[in-house]
């Protein structure tokens, strides 16, 4: 549960962090010490920090790509293949390959004599779509026989892995959990393995998954389904505005050779980023790294997304009708987190939509109490392309979204002319010192902020460096941006509404 201080002693308590913690300048002295990075020569590149408080150690794998670099037709394809890793490899999952290998072909062959049928259209035979589909399904479950899908994730936990997981989001997809530090070894052979040899055992099964997946988080969820169409609505043409998870029909018409395809183009060395971080000598971590990661085939980088989207001249707005608690989001279009004025959004961010001391929350929850709950995102739904800066508010009960929505403008059109004071400005930057000292404490944090700024600047110093640009925020340059990129025609708006009194159909 979230734990809240008043006014008061959040700025006692921030002020106690400044005085007993080192200055930016000084935290990134002591990590550029400890960091130590190395490039292999596929290209693939390691961060390790040596901390022996405890023996654990935490790893993370970020890989440059997301949903985005799906391709157009086939969404949703670097999720499946992000469940597709944790399904083994000619070694892990199967006592007998060869003959698994064998029916694997088997699958596809069918797969592909049913696809075949159905892309015939009006001309296909429903006799015979019956007769390939149960051909198909007798070949999936003879294929699932011979596997073990799940021993890649038993092995990590019969070693005492911990926080096993892994995510993709429109930007990239992380790989990460802790191990014991006696077990580092064992790290470094699966997490190799299963990108020098996946096997793609149970996709269809697993397409089942992930459409299952879609269904409850999207299909049957409403906000879920408000935030596909308001995403979909603010982009035209970038794949920002295709959703991570994919579209049903697209889930649905995924194969092997997608994914395989996908990892070929995608999973390469140079396109990776590892961290290590935690109880472990960093000669070794080297020594394993080469004997093990050093056998993946150097590759060239993938394409990057080479789609702009159009600038947008007028205010777009949807609505979706469902029989749930209302919602209003609405979305400013704004630049990558390459621009200069990065982290003056962050500092917007903080000041009218990020926790209780916001003037979201302030104004719309606690005074007038139009609001159950109100805040933003600066960079929705990624930053490694131009993005939205998102704002949300749910009504409270005799509150409407376009009540809600009015009074969010309000505060708004206020930050273009009247800047946030010098004790505002201070607690939000006191704020993000607080926020990087906790995820310093942390191995896995830490491992995962690494990676993404290793990934996203190029450089991991940047989380430091970071701190360093919002210090020169000034209220001058809050109100500057704000007047720039809050304008009406650059904004989507989303609401989600009851279905009129009585209309039982628009209800369901």
């Amino acid at each position: 549960m979230k734990k809240f201080f008043s006014n008061a002693a959040l700025g006692l308590a921030f002020t106690l962090l400044a005085a007993v913690h080192p200055s930016p300048a000084q935290d990134l002295a002591a990590f550029e010490k400890a960091v130590t990075e190395f490039t292999l020569e596929n290209g693939l590149h390691f961060l390790v920090l040596e901390r022996h408080d405890a023996p654990v150690v935490s790893f993370h794998t970020f890989v440059d790509v997301g949903s985005v670099d799906d391709p157009k037709g086939r969404t949703g394809l670097a999720h499946m293949f992000e469940h597709m890793a944790f399904k083994g490899t000619r070694k892990i999952g199967t006592d007998n390959y060869e003959k698994e290998r064998q029916a694997l072909e088997e699958v596809e062959k069918a797969y592909a004599a049913l696809e075949g049928e159905k892309r015939k259209g009006r001309r296909a035979s429903r006799q015979a779509l019956d007769q390939l589909e149960e051909k198909f399904d007798q070949a999936v479950e003879a294929a699932s026989e011979l596997a073990d899908s799940e021993e890649f994730t038993r092995l990590i936990e019969e070693n005492g892995g911990n926080g096993l997981n892994a995510s993709t989001s429109w930007d990239a997809t992380r790989y990460f959990y802790s191990l014991p530090s006696n077990r580092t070894e064992l790290w470094f052979y699966l997490e190799s393995e299963r990108f020098l040899q996946p096997v793609y055992r149970d996709f269809y099964k697993e397409r089942n998954v992930v459409h299952e997946e879609r269904r409850m988080r999207t299909d049957s969820n409403p906000v879920g389904k408000l935030i596909e169409a308001f995403v979909a609505a603010a982009y035209e043409a970038h794949p920002y505005g295709w959703p991570t998870v994919g579209w049903s029909s697209d889930i649905q018409s995924l194969g092997v050779s997608d994914a395989e395809r996908f990892f070929q183009t995608y999973y390469v060395p140079s396109n990776m980023v590892v961290a290590i971080v935690g109880d472990v000598e960093t000669g070794k971590m080297r020594q394993f790294a080469e004997a093990y990661f050093g056998r993946l085939p150097k590759r060239p980088l993938p394409p990057a997304v080479s789609t702009v989207e159009p600038a947008q001249e007028g205010e777009r707005r949807i609505e979706i009708i469902s029989p749930s608690q209302p919602v209003v989001v609405i979305g400013f279009k704004k630049p990558a987190k390459d621009h200069p004025d990065r982290a003056v959004f962050d500092v917007i961010s903080s000041v009218l939509s990020e926790g209780r001391t916001s003037w979201f929350y302030k104004e719309l929850v606690r005074d007038r109490q139009i609001a159950l709950d109100a805040g933003g995102f600066p960079d929705y739904p990624g930053n490694k392309y131009p993005s939205l800066f998102l704002f949300y508010a749910f009504p409270t009960a005799g509150h409407t979204v376009q009540e809600n929505e009015k009074a969010m403008y309000e505060l708004i059109e206020k930050l273009k002319t009247e800047a946030p004071d010098a004790e505002t400005l201070q607690m939000v930057k006191t704020k993000a010192r607080a926020s990087l000292l906790s995820t310093l404490d942390s191995n896995a944090a830490l491992a995962d902020k690494l990676t993404e700024f290793q990934v996203g600047y190029g450089d991991w110093r940047q989380m430091f460096r970071w701190l360093d640009e919002m210090e020169k925020v000034s209220a001058e340059d809050v109100t500057r941006v704000a007047k720039a990129y809050f304008q009406t025609e650059a904004r989507t708006v989303a609401y989600l509404v009851p279905p009129p009194a009585g209309d039982k159909e628009v209800a369901k």
